[in-house]
C-alpha cells in the first residue's frame, strides 16, 4: 500500500493537484492583494482633500481688487459727469439770458437826450455784466483780433487795404465763454 500511495503521489493527477494546491494559495494571495489595493483606492478617494486655502486667498483679494478698482472708476464717472452737468447747465441758462445783454447793448447806443434814462440803463448793465462775471462768464475780445474760426463767427468780409489779412474790423454781435467753452461765439465782419 506504500508503494500505491507513491505511485499515487508520483502520478500525473497528483503532480497536478499538488501544483493546484500550491497555486491556489498564491492566485488567492494575489486576489486578496487586488482586493487591498482597491480599498485603499476607495479610502484615498474617500478621504476629504485639504482645500487650497492660498489660492483662495489669493483669488478673493483679486476680486476685491478688481471691484475695488470698478467702484473708484464709477465713482470718478459719476463726480466727473455730475460737474459737466452743472456746466452744462449754467451755459444753457446763460445763453438764456444773452438777448437782455444784447437789447441793453443796443439801447445804450441809442442816442437820448433823457441824462436819467441813460444813467439808469448804465447802471442795469453794469449790474448784468457783473452777475456774468461771478457765473464765470467772459465776454471774447474780438475787435482788432485776427479771426479765429474756434471763437468767431464771420458773416462778412470786406477788402481793407488799411486792415491786415484775416483782422476783424466790426462786431456785430459779443461772444461769451465759460472757462473754455464757447457758448456763443462772436458775430464779426472780417477784412482781406
Amino acid at each position: 500500500m506504500a508503494a500505491d500511495k507513491e505511485k499515487k503521489e508520483t502520478s500525473p493527477a497528483a503532480e497536478e493537484e499538488k501544483t493546484a494546491e500550491a497555486t491556489q494559495p498564491e492566485a488567492e494571495t494575489k486576489k486578496e492583494e487586488k482586493k487591498e489595493d482597491k480599498k485603499a483606492k476607495k479610502e484615498k478617494k474617500e478621504e476629504p482633500k485639504e482645500p487650497d486655502y492660498k489660492a483662495e486667498l489669493s483669488g478673493a483679494n483679486d476680486r476685491y481688487l478688481r471691484l475695488l478698482a470698478e467702484y473708484d472708476n464709477y465713482r470718478k464717472r459719476s463726480q466727473k459727469e455730475k460737474d459737466n452737468l452743472y456746466g452744462d447747465i449754467k451755459a444753457e441758462t446763460v445763453t438764456k439770458f444773452l438777448p437782455v445783454y444784447d437789447n441793453l447793448v443796443r439801447a445804450l447806443a441809442q442816442t437820448t437826450e433823457d441824462e436819467a434814462y441813460r444813467k439808469g440803463v448804465e447802471m442795469i448793465m453794469t449790474q448784468f455784466c457783473g452777475t456774468l462775471e461771478k457765473l464765470g462768464v467772459t465776454k471774447i475780445d474780438s475787435l482788432g483780433k485776427t479771426f479765429d474760426p474756434n471763437l468767431h463767427n464771420a458773416v462778412m468780409h470786406v477788402d481793407d487795404e488799411a486792415k491786415g489779412e484775416n483782422e476783424i474790423v466790426e462786431v456785430f454781435q459779443d461772444g461769451f465763454m465759460i472757462g473754455e467753452k464757447v457758448i456763443r461765439f462772436a458775430m464779426v465782419k472780417v477784412a482781406n
